[in-house]
This record gives C-alpha cells, structure tokens and sequence, in this order.
C-alpha cells in the first residue's frame, strides 16, 4: 500500500530525470550556407544576457566544440556572427493519483471509497536558449536554434546539461533544405 502512495512521485521524477531537450529551428531560405566558414561571437550581444559569467563561459565553450567539430573556425574579420540569448521560467507539476477498489463507477472515482488519494506537487525551472548566427556583411539574421529543457543547480551536472543543449540545437545547423 505504501508502495502505491509514492508511485506518482517515482514515475514524476523519472519522467525529469529521462527529460531531454526540444529543440527548433528557423533560418532564412535564401541563404547560401556553404558559405559560412568563420565565426565570432557578437560582444555587444553577449554582455546582455542576464546569466552569470560562469554559466555564459559553459556556453560559449560549447558552442566554441560544437562549430569547431562543424569546420568552423574563429576570425577577427568573421563570416557569422554569433550571439545568444536565454529565458528561464519555473514550472509547477501537480499530479494526483486516484485509487479505489469496491462499488462504483469505475476505477478512480467511488462512492464507497475504499482505496487512496495522493497528490504531488513538484517545481523545476525550465530554460531555454537560443543561438543565432548572423551573416556579418549584410548584418542579417540567418538562422536561429532554440532549445528548451529542464534546467539544473548541480554544478556537477551544468557542464552536461549545457553542452546536451548546445549540441541538440547546433545539430540543426546547417539547415536541410528540402
């Protein structure tokens, strides 16, 4: 019986802990990507967004593996600017579970209630990032990914987690046109 009153919560925290991250992406039509070989990251942009430092250098040093395994090297005079951006929300989880046994109508819900009732609340903070290269020339944006997921505190963990986003969203990069 005991067992049953905490089975919401297991399968809750592992439904967080098998979480992976969404991701999306947009770009312009007309580019010619092929023609993409330097990046550099957009300072101006970069000293906006409101994480801390330590959490910026875990990005940028992901994104930095991710277009160097992609070809892609640093310029002073780049073909793609890089910047980012991130927006974090908590989230608040309420699951109830519902358990009877004997007369009624059905499993759930009894008049004659001879089972359990048990609610969960949890709380995360889910985030999400976006990448966004920009041609330099034209000063134009060319492609955006974005990547939502849960979000951790652990600094054992942060590494992981930033480079799962960072490279679930610069798997999109080039885009496939069809």
């Amino acid at each position: 019986m005991k067992t049953l009153k905490f089975l919401p919560l297991l399968l809750l925290f592992l439904l967080a802990s098998c979480s992976s991250v969404s991701v999306y992406s947009d770009y312009d039509k007309n580019a010619d990507f092929n023609q993409y070989k330097t990046y550099a990251y957009q300072k101006s942009g970069i000293d906006k967004v409101e994480i801390s430092d330590l959490d910026k250098k875990r990005i940028l040093r992901a994104i930095d593996e991710q277009m160097t395994a992609k070809g892609f090297s640093k310029s002073e005079n780049p073909d793609l600017l890089v910047n980012i951006f991130t927006k974090e929300r908590e989230q608040v989880d309420v699951n109830q579970f519902n358990g009877g046994w004997g007369w009624g109508w059905g499993w759930g819900w009894n008049p004659w209630m001879m089972g359990m009732n048990n609610t969960s609340v949890s709380r995360y903070t889910e985030g999400t990032l976006f990448i966004d290269f920009i041609d330099n020339k034209k000063k134009e944006l060319i492609w955006q990914g974005e990547g939502i997921g849960i979000l951790t505190r652990n600094i054992d963990k942060k590494d992981e987690r930033i480079n799962e986003f960072v490279a679930k969203i610069l798997a999109q990069y080039p885009p496939k046109k069809k």
